[in-house]
């Protein structure tokens, strides 16, 4: 249902599961469970696993927090894609990686909910994309002392949010981990 034309794969984002990022969010051990299980249900099913990386000031390209956390191992073979903004689309080479593979449906897991999630979807779909989030397979860190919810109410509020996010054309919606259908 994508408006992007031959683009009929799906592929599963795992946005900036790295150290420093995940250090202190919400549910750390459940999220990264089921982004584990979705990698390797999409590795068994091939479908492309793609992995975006953020850096900048405070996480520094090639330090030990930057890296990816250790229970999720990306494969040599599979696409990394480095970021510096939000939205993992934005000054990168992402769209180009989903292009050569003819994806035109995403299914968006990582951290953090409230920033390069939520950019990243939004991104994805003003771009053509359809679009789905992983409900139980995001997450973010505590930001009450700044005004935020706690992370329990970004993430249900971001998932809320997301199931009813429409656009012309494209497909939409927030699954659960056990509910992806990669193919469908």
């Amino acid at each position: 249902m994508t408006t992007l034309p031959d683009r009929p794969n799906s592929a599963l984002l795992v946005i900036d599961f790295q150290k420093d990022v995940v250090a202190a969010v919400h549910d750390r051990e459940g999220v990264t469970a089921n982004i584990a299980t979705l990698i390797d249900r999409a590795r068994a099913e091939d479908v492309d696993v793609v992995w975006v990386q953020h850096s900048d000031e405070g996480l520094p390209r090639d330090s030990e927090g930057w890296e990816f956390v250790a229970e999720l191992v990306r494969r040599d073979s599979e696409p990394l894609v480095h970021k510096s903004y939000r939205d993992s689309f934005e000054d990168t080479d992402l769209e180009a990686v989903l292009a050569e593979r003819g994806v035109g449906r995403l299914f968006v897991t990582g951290a953090q909910t409230d920033f390069c999630i939520r950019s990243t979807a939004h991104g994805a779909l003003t771009r053509g994309y359809d679009v789905f989030l992983v409900g139980d397979a995001h997450t973010t860190e505590d930001l009450t002392e700044y005004g935020a919810p706690a992370p329990a109410g970004v993430i249900a509020h971001t998932n809320l949010y997301w199931e009813g996010q429409r656009a012309p054309g494209r497909a939409t919606g927030t699954v659960a981990t056990a509910e992806v259908d990669f193919k469908g």
